[in-house]
């Protein structure tokens, strides 16, 4: 069986001319962020193309794309702070924390008008945000919760703001004895992550709304409607906090069980989806036979623009640097030096990235201290 030839040559090996730079994709929901990066790959014919922190396919917004020597600096991206905007359904928990699970539980909730009779202490939450026992539920019945706005703030600001300890998803990327904490929950086995640290510099609540959703197949309630709350919140976040995870949290404080129904990340780093030059993709459909024979569908992600706009669009090697670290000017005899693997005799104070201004701001290395007036190369990028 002969392999159809590409109808283009994939750019990638060094030597071979590569542009480089960073692309903001405003991600449709639907697709993976693999699939986004399948498509920047085709559109620019190379194969050094990857992605600065992950997308759930549900998820839309901001997805850094780096291809050629750019994917170089993705790590030190994806380590920036985040911002997103998502809405918590309160009443319902679902196997995965998000929309994308099966629903394990359902309370039924209602929104107070007002003010809540009862305070936030007398549910389990201390003014000082100390950890205790998840709050009951609020409610004037047996079979009805209720819950309030002001109630729903104090719990974020008092639980899930500042400095927290949050267990992921078991359905996350996490990799446990080398496997991916989603493989593992979705063959059927015990999955227990460890709470890790994360910080929470805002957790805003911009609107709450009772709704009626569809109770699932939950003690015989398939096809039953349920009222649920729906809160639309924002939240400027550490890297690795998991967005499920707080509507998870939230919903256990709360009683009533939650999880995510949408999420879109507005901006990480300094790099968000206002931009002019953001891509904004799409998803559509496409049909193909697997290795089985079976004939599949499934959504790609698919861009609208050409190679050459895609290029005009993206960020250059000297622009992403002096977006997230210090920059260091150097001369050419200092520029060779570092590609040599020699020190430079400069004070840094911590990482920073060289470059040369009359090269038309040529990115040589990524510099480290080495004492109070050295440093040394920790990344060198070849000529361009």
């Amino acid at each position: 069986m002969h392999r159809r030839r590409r109808a283009f040559p994939l750019l990638g090996r060094p030597g071979s001319g590569e542009p480089s730079g960073i692309i903001v994709i405003d991600k449709p929901q639907g697709v993976t962020s693999h699939d986004v990066v399948a498509a920047v790959r085709s559109v620019l014919h190379l194969r050094r193309v990857g992605h600065a922190g992950t997308l759930d396919p549900m998820a839309t917004g901001a997805l850094v794309v780096g291809f050629g020597q750019a994917t170089r600096l993705l790590n030190y991206i994806v380590d920036h702070d985040k911002t997103y905007e998502a809405t918590i359904r309160l009443g319902q928990t679902t196997d995965t924390d998000d929309a994308d699970g099966r629903i394990m539980a359902c309370v039924p909730v209602v929104l107070a008008d007002g003010r809540d009779d009862m305070s936030v202490s007398s549910l389990g939450v201390s003014a000082e945000g100390d950890e205790g026992r998840p709050l009951a539920a609020v409610g004037s019945g047996a079979a009805m919760h209720t819950v309030s706005r002001e109630l729903i703030e104090r719990v974020i600001s008092s639980r899930l703001t500042g400095d927290i300890k949050q267990v992921p998803s078991k359905y996350s990327a996490i990799k446990v004895n080398g496997r991916r904490a989603y493989d593992l929950a979705r063959s059927g086995e015990q999955v227990e992550l460890k709470a890790r640290d994360v910080t929470i510099d805002e957790f805003t609540v911009l609107d709450a709304a009772m709704k009626e959703a569809v109770a699932g197949n939950v003690q015989g309630q398939h096809g039953v409607r349920t009222s649920v709350v729906d809160v639309s919140v924002r939240v400027v976040c550490s890297a690795g906090t998991y967005i499920r995870s707080l509507g998870r949290d939230l919903g256990e404080l709360l009683g009533v069980g939650g999880h995510l129904v949408s999420l879109r990340r507005t901006r990480i780093g300094k790099f968000g989806v206002a931009g002019r030059s953001v891509v904004r993709a799409s998803a559509e459909p496409r049909s193909f036979t697997d290795r089985q024979g079976e004939n599949v569908t499934r959504n790609r992600a698919v861009l609208p623009v050409d190679r050459e706009e895609l290029l005009a669009r993206s960020l250059s090697m000297l622009e992403v640097v002096k977006a997230i670290m210090p920059v260091l000017r150097i001369n050419d005899d200092e520029a060779r030096g570092l590609r040599y693997g020699r020190r430079l005799e400069r004070p840094v104070n911590g990482l920073c990235a060289a470059y040369v201004p009359d090269a038309g701001g040529e990115v040589v290395a990524l510099l480290e201290p080495v004492g109070p007036h050295e440093c040394k190369p920790a990344v060198v990028f070849p000529p361009q």
